[in-house]
């Protein structure tokens, strides 16, 4: 919390009636001379708001700062910006460092890493309220689709390509949509921030790639929410693709926390050999492979030593329930728990940290 903030929730059902109605009376919401942090708390269910704003920051010489949900309706055409006037700043589930001894692999890869989690008796009934009453309510309350029934199935469609190529067609056939219809879908789940594609690295490529980007949701513990399991589902088929989530949201947060400024993708062939993510940015070119077992053959190492070949200034790392550190054809193999200590560290200058880390 900030201290002597003036804290404006624009889910209150007056408050939002209020400036809807009229924004400048956001303005007689704020005491005479007031210096300190004036929050608009979801600032995207009123964006003619930020007209106001701007001429409170020019006028006025108030500070704000505006939190949302969703970007989708602040990028509508004629929406003030705030450009220049205003920084971005984006919030994560909690990372391992924030967690500190708290961190489980296990727990986390079950549960998740949204706040609250950690203060549930329940976690599960938490995490089918959140998708339930955040994910689809608040979906149909902006408007943004009216078939709520075919969005769930959406939904649940989707989590089957988590950590995986995307095939929209395919999920439009699954679903009973037009392929349109499902790429809206996704930039929905994109604009409010619970979703994610990233696109295959082809910088200076020297093999035939792939075209389809990868899909991921934010958060491992929605993510193990939202995909159906029943009688005829392995467990392993949803703990794979929820490790690469768990490392995933980890190094997104830390990137963004720490300015570390890295673009991701993934990289995969035509032919299949793929590396989970690579992280590409002025700080250094990162490749991470990701299994759960602790034990590996030399195919699964392929898909690296195949990138390094192809780039030997990037740093590799395989990442796995070994029990220490290794160092085999230019590749680093790191334990699970150490990657997740090490994280900052690596991504904060990878060439320093490959040969040091512990």
């Amino acid at each position: 919390m900030i201290p002597d903030a003036l804290y404006i929730d624009l889910l209150d059902g007056g408050i939002y009636s209020d400036l809807l109605s009229q924004p400048n009376r956001l303005e007689k919401m704020i005491p005479p001379g007031f210096k300190k942090w004036v929050v608009l708390d979801e600032i995207q269910r009123v964006p003619e708001c930020l007209n106001e704003i701007h001429r409170l920051i020019e006028n006025k010489g108030i500070r704000f700062i505006l939190t949302g949900s969703s970007a989708r309706k602040l990028r509508k055409k004629g929406i003030n910006l705030l450009a220049g006037r205003a920084l971005t700043y984006h919030f994560h589930p909690l990372t391992s460092l924030e967690l500190g001894e708290n961190f489980k692999i296990d727990y986390s890869l079950k549960w998740g890493h949204l706040p609250s989690i950690f203060n549930m008796k329940d976690p599960q009934s938490y995490l089918k309220s959140y998708i339930q009453t955040y994910l689809r309510e608040e979906i149909l309350q902006e408007g943004l689709t009216r078939n709520l029934e075919g969005f769930s199935r959406f939904l649940e469609s989707a989590s089957f390509s988590q950590a995986s190529l995307l095939n929209v067609s395919k999920i439009a056939s699954e679903v009973g949509f037009n392929r349109m219809t499902i790429e809206n879908y996704f930039s929905i789940l994109e604009d409010l921030m619970i979703g994610k594609r990233i696109p295959i690295f082809s910088k200076r490529a020297k093999r035939r790639l792939v075209t389809h980007s990868k899909f991921f949701l934010f958060d491992t513990g929605i993510y193990k929410t939202i995909r159906p399991m029943g009688p005829l589902d392995a467990p392993e088929e949803a703990q794979g693709p929820g490790l690469e989530t768990l490392v995933f949201q980890e190094l997104c947060a830390i990137n963004d926390y720490f300015n570390f400024g890295y673009q991701f993708f993934f990289w995969r062939t035509s032919n299949g050999t793929e590396v989970d993510l690579v992280l590409y940015g002025t700080r250094g070119l990162i490749a991470i492979e990701i299994k759960r077992s602790g034990r590996f053959s030399k195919e699964d190492l392929k898909g690296l030593l195949s990138f390094k070949k192809d780039y030997p200034i990037a740093h590799c790392f395989f990442v796995s329930n070994f029990q220490r550190i290794e160092y085999q054809d230019g590749l680093t193999l790191v334990p699970l728990e150490t990657f997740f200590k090490q994280a900052q560290n690596i991504l904060s200058d990878p060439s320093c940290n490959t040969n040091s880390i512990k």
